[in-house]
């Protein structure tokens, strides 16, 4: 057998591989390496299961030989990665009535009478697949239920029950090789990221049964705990000592203090829990890896079983990877690689705790994630209420619009019943870190009842108390026990890491003193977006804002934002201060003005008696400036060139407030960037004028600064004429949540009613307005980057929106050449940790 390459006594030189035999096989020859006591074990092989799927069943007799006469078996998967799962194990193969006899002896007859029932009905289920419900009557123990078991199977089968163990063990690899064979457990795999053709291998191994009149039971124990990864001995322990009661619990209770309901782990079995520690403590640097040690006790003797990869949430995933690493057991390149960056999304939020129930009532787009509870509320006022009561409370909107920032500021968490991943909603949401749910379509939000209507007609009504989940997506009933967020040294020590093998630049999109400190926290490298219209929703500047809109004449415009200009120049100051001199890019206006305006009745009224006019003169004013797609309509550089008084305004400020902060002994060279350009004289244009500006201000304060101006390329027809465009710029920004809209064709907003129905029907890949769609959007973003880097050798490349934070986004950008991506700031720390990783490549032995 030693030279079959299928079915391979596993030894210390035996040829097993994880690729060919599964992990378990792989790792029970590393501990066979290491001289601990595991039990002899054969290997089957990839191919060897493929082949018995199909009916070529190996020489069984040959594998039993292998082993001592009369000993019982057991087998077990052996996938090529732990996560892939597999069929369940089976256990004391080989049990007949002249190893009931032996056992017997040995243990007693109730002892060995159970091990031959617990056979008999695993082999029943398990493997010749009957249904479990025909032992519910056998109600006897000892000779009697293993009658019971027998007569049931038989009269089942129709034929007796096998005493061969060969013959056993035909059956139970046969059964497993076509259970991995099955549709559901093939769809279960890929859903874990298995390829199709995952293969399969077995172990059969010598059973330590755990029983005898000294010392004897089993269980599993590992070093670290698997919440948060600190050293802590857990685990678990039965034992089985003929005569003892079982004893089950934790380890470290038993351990750290005495376990009221008997004897600990250490004090029946001393000598094997040190040997279990030792194991443990050698798998660990020899496998490079926290592993938890599965084992039975024999009459005082130990065994170890196998050693599987400790479970870990993503706060023990961290830490565990850091401290390999401190311990030099790895390098830090290795730590960072064995992270998943989008599980640290975990740890800057509150999550609904794993073990929770979770009462679901609805579910939308997970469009940012964390989880909060609190009171239903349906307005951006009534949010604010809550917040000065400090009373936590969900924002629950039909969708958000700019008008609801302070509302959202408010509240611990937005519900929308529209709106897709780069709607109003999940963008503000995922840069304020704040847990949101959108296109809940599947419930209906009644405004004018303030409630809430579930699919099944449940009402919650306002003040209610649900939970909001914008991890999964899901909308909970009820307060669910939290899991809170871990930001400890374990996960900056990463950071920092993943600082040193980043070679692309990661900064962050913030429009307030809040979202650049977070920025700040996260080591972005600077703001790569800073969204300016946000500034003007304040209560103070919004009536100021919708003056300037109402005023008749360019001279009229200008006097009402002479009032807003100190306003946006304290706004700059605070982000220059607490960004140090790091580049800040600064959009200018970009949304069409009737977002400003009111649109219902009561608003109405107000406007009209705060500008002093007729309510019909404002309902007019309103009305005339409506658009059938603002979306497509008067924004973004049109109003720059239309209402050149706005650019003009802002770009003062920011001038003003770069040699405010510059006489701090700052460094600041403000990067302002032209929003929605389509045409190169659309650049001309505002650059003349802002070119103007700056030249104003020097003299006027007799000041030097320097400044950038770019673009932001969210057009097709940018992306395609940046030859054009580049020569007027120092730097390109790719906006791809418009350009994905554009370019498709599609609402950002709407599309979230069918993209589900898309994604499963195969249509797109993926929802391409939350993953980059590489190859049409790409490859608009490749031409744009070739045709401006052509025309303007130094010119600077990256993209701001919403995919920036998303590892297949920031592949492609190294790839094409960016200088940086700029991502919400809490997709920073994922964003740094995917660079890292693919700086790095993945070349980890």
């Amino acid at each position: 057998m030693q030279n079959n390459p299928h079915t391979t006594l596993v030894t210390a030189q035996a040829p097993i591989a994880a690729e060919t035999h599964g992990g378990r096989a792989k790792c029970l020859q590393r501990l066979v390496r290491l001289d601990l006591p595991v039990p002899r074990t054969v290997a089957l092989s990839f191919e060897a299961v493929k082949r018995i799927a199909k009916g070529e069943l190996p020489d069984t007799t040959a594998i039993v030989s292998q082993f001592p006469k009369g000993t019982l078996l057991c087998v077990r998967p052996s996938s090529e990665d732990p996560d892939w799962g597999g069929p369940g194990a089976v256990l004391n193969i080989g049990m007949n009535d002249k190893r009931l006899a032996t056992l017997s002896d040995r243990l007693g007859q109730d002892a060995a009478y159970a091990v031959n029932t617990r056979f008999v009905q695993s082999y029943a289920v398990d493997v010749a697949r009957l249904d479990p419900d025909m032992f519910d009557d056998v109600d006897g123990e000892g000779r009697e239920g293993l009658t019971e078991s027998l007569r049931a199977y038989e009269g089942e089968m129709e034929e007796p029950f096998p005493e061969d163990p060969a013959e056993q063990l035909a059956a139970v690899l046969k059964s497993m090789a076509r259970a991995w064979d099955g549709t559901s457990a093939r769809l279960l795999r890929q859903a874990k990221g298995a390829p199709v053709d995952a293969g399969l291998g077995l172990v059969v191994q010598e059973m330590a049964l755990g029983l005898g009149h000294g010392e004897s039971g089993s269980g599993v124990l590992q070093l670290v705990s698997s919440d948060t990864g600190l050293p802590q001995i857990t685990g678990r322990y039965l034992s089985q000592s003929q005569g003892r009661d079982a004893l089950e619990g934790d380890a470290a209770a038993l351990y750290l203090s005495r376990d009221p309901r008997g004897p600990s782990l250490e004090e029946l079995a001393p000598e094997a829990f040190d040997a279990l520690k030792t194991h443990a403590a050698l798998m660990r640097v020899k496998l490079r890896e926290e592993m938890q040690v599965e084992f039975a006790i024999e009459n005082g003797a130990l065994f170890i079983l196998d050693g599987v990869r400790v479970a870990r949430s993503s706060q023990a995933a961290v830490r565990i990877a850091v401290q390999l690493a401190e311990d030099k057991i790895i390098s830090r390149a290795e730590a960072l690689m064995r992270v998943q960056p989008r599980t640290l999304s975990e740890l800057l939020h509150r999550q609904v705790d794993p073990g929770a129930e979770r009462n679901v009532i609805g579910y939308g787009i997970a469009a940012s994630p964390g989880a909060a509870t609190g009171q239903i509320v349906f307005t951006a006022t009534e949010a604010q209420a809550s917040a000065a009561r400090g009373e936590p409370c969900i924002l629950v909107r039909r969708e958000t619009s700019p008008e609801d920032i302070r509302g959202m500021h408010a509240a611990h968490a937005v519900l929308t019943e529209r709106g897709g991943i780069t709607s109003h909603a999940a963008v503000i949401g995922r840069g304020i870190g704040l847990p949101c749910v959108v296109g809940a379509s599947n419930m209906r939000f009644i405004g004018s009842k303030k409630q809430l209507v579930t699919k099944d007609g449940k009402v919650f009504n306002a003040g209610e108390v649900i939970t909001v989940d914008g991890t999964s997506g899901e909308v909970l009933a009820g307060a669910p026990k939290m899991r809170e967020a871990a930001l400890d040294e374990s996960f900056q020590k990463l950071m920092e890491w993943s600082s040193d093998f980043c070679d692309i630049g990661i900064r962050a999109n913030a429009d307030t003193p809040a979202d650049a400190q977070t920025a700040r926290n996260f080591n972005a490298q600077g703001i790569g977006l800073c969204r300016t219209e946000h500034m003007f929703f304040e209560p103070g500047r919004l009536t100021v804002m919708r003056e300037m809109i109402f005023a008749e004449t360019s001279q009229d415009r200008r006097a009402v934002l002479e009032r807003l200009l100190p306003m946006q120049q304290a706004d700059f100051i605070q982000l220059f201060d607490i960004m140090k001199g790091q580049p800040v890019c600064i959009r200018l206006f970009d949304p069409p003005l009737h977002e400003f305006l009111p649109n219902d009745r009561a608003g109405q009224r107000e406007l009209a008696d705060a500008l002093d006019l007729p309510l019909s003169d404002v309902t007019r004013r309103i009305d005339a400036m409506s658009e059938y797609n603002p979306m497509l309509g008067l924004r973004g550089v049109r109003l720059g060139v239309t209402v050149p008084e706005i650019y003009e305004m802002q770009a003062r400020a920011i001038f003003e407030a770069t040699i405010e902060v510059n006489a701090k002994g700052a460094a600041v060279v403000p990067e302002i960037m032209i929003p929605l350009v389509s045409a190169k004289r659309e650049v001309e244009l505002v650059k003349s004028s802002i070119d103007a500006v700056a030249a104003a201000v020097r003299t006027e304060k007799e000041a030097q600064f320097d400044y950038r101006l770019g673009v932001m390329v969210e057009t097709p027809r940018a992306a395609l004429r940046t030859a054009e465009i580049a020569p007027n710029c120092a730097f390109l920004s790719f906006g791809t949540n418009d350009l994905t809209q554009m370019a498709y064709g599609l609402s950002r907003d709407d599309a979230g009613r069918f993209m589900s129905d898309y994604v499963q029907q195969g249509v797109f890949p993926e929802d391409p307005f939350h993953v980059l769609d590489t190859d049409g959007v790409g490859e608009l973003l490749k031409l744009g980057a070739e045709r401006g880097r052509g025309a303007h050798e130094g010119i600077t490349l990256s993209i701001c929106g919403e995919h920036g934070g998303n590892p297949e986004s920031i592949a492609f950008c190294r790839d094409a050449g960016f200088d940086y991506v700029s991502c919400s700031p809490f997709r920073v720390p994922v964003a740094r940790l995917a660079a890292a990783q693919l700086a790095i490549g993945g070349n980890i032995s």
